[in-house]
């Protein structure tokens, strides 16, 4: 039977001092005695092999065909199959009989055997939550230090723009976003020259209080208003923007050739189809069209 990983293998009386008891002074070694005409011997196998595999180098597992192996049958008193035994510096340390659960095997194997350790977090991931928190300059540090090895990463270069643009480089992040060629990132990087556009426009208008003073006095005020949401965009306020964009596109639709619907479909490119707001107001400015 040919091993599926590297940590199973088949032991034979000729190699079974080397192949397991050494072995176990290394690494805890899980032997699985079994045979053809055994279906819960069959059935035990692949969970074995997919615990084995989930210690990631940590646990070994060996293989023991009793039709084959009657030496080692009769060496350990195997009297019934399956019998798994864990070896552990060259002695037999723990095993049951009979199929198991997976989480009975587990809780054998947990001391005994050290765990993998947790896998390294993916630069971009751990750059992609740090913005969505709101911090963008460790953002920046985890996506500078990621481009420094990998320069044509699309993905950060595009997260690493927004970072700039967040901190008011606008035309830097421009550059950046402009050397972006991968088809891959469509949705990202309009997203992000979405977010580029907001800040630029928001850096020329009014401040918020002043356009919330002319709202207070002309509630239909629809320059005051779409500046507003500009302004909301550019500080991430997006469910206020969105409502004031949609309520703006129900009362005047036709507001500077359409601008409120324009910038709303800009809105669901910057956040992504997978966040909730989009869902919700494509849904509501559907209902607002038809």
């Amino acid at each position: 039977m040919n091993p599926a990983t590297p940590y199973i293998f088949d032991a034979t009386a000729a190699d079974f001092d080397q192949s397991v008891l050494q072995n176990s002074f290394h690494k805890p070694v899980l032997v699985d005695f079994w045979a053809e005409w055994c279906a819960p011997c069959k059935a035990l196998m692949p969970l074995l092999a997919q615990i084995t595999e989930s210690y990631q180098g940590e646990l070994l597992l060996a293989k023991v065909n009793c039709d084959i192996e009657q030496d080692i049958v009769a060496r350990f008193g195997i009297r019934s199959l399956p019998t798994v035994v864990l070896f552990k510096d060259g002695q037999p340390v723990d095993g049951f009989a009979g199929a198991q659960p997976e989480s009975a095997i587990r809780a054998l194997l947990e001391p005994h055997v050290k765990l993998p350790p947790p896998a390294a977090a993916d630069p971009l991931e751990q750059a992609q939550a740090l913005f969505a928190e709101g911090r963008f300059s460790e953002a920046e540090s985890t996506l500078k230090a990621l481009l420094t090895e990998d320069n044509s990463n699309a993905g950060a270069l595009i997260l690493y723009a927004r970072c700039l643009a967040e901190r008011g480089e606008l035309g830097e992040a421009q550059i950046v976003l402009d050397s972006v060629k991968s088809d891959e990132h469509k949705a990202a990087l309009a997203g992000a020259k979405a977010q580029l556009t907001f800040l630029g426009l928001a850096a020329n208008l009014p401040e918020v209080a002043d356009l919330k003073a002319r709202l207070a006095q002309n509630g239909e005020d629809d320059e005051a208003a779409y500046q507003l949401c500009i302004q909301q965009l550019s500080r991430q306020q997006y469910e206020a923007a969105l409502e004031g964009l949609l309520k703006l596109f129900k009362r005047n639709r036709g507001y500077d050739s359409g601008l409120p619907h324009k910038t709303l479909l800009q809105v669901f490119d910057l956040l992504g189809n997978d966040h909730p707001l989009v869902g919700t107001y494509r849904r509501k400015l559907f209902a607002a069209l038809y």
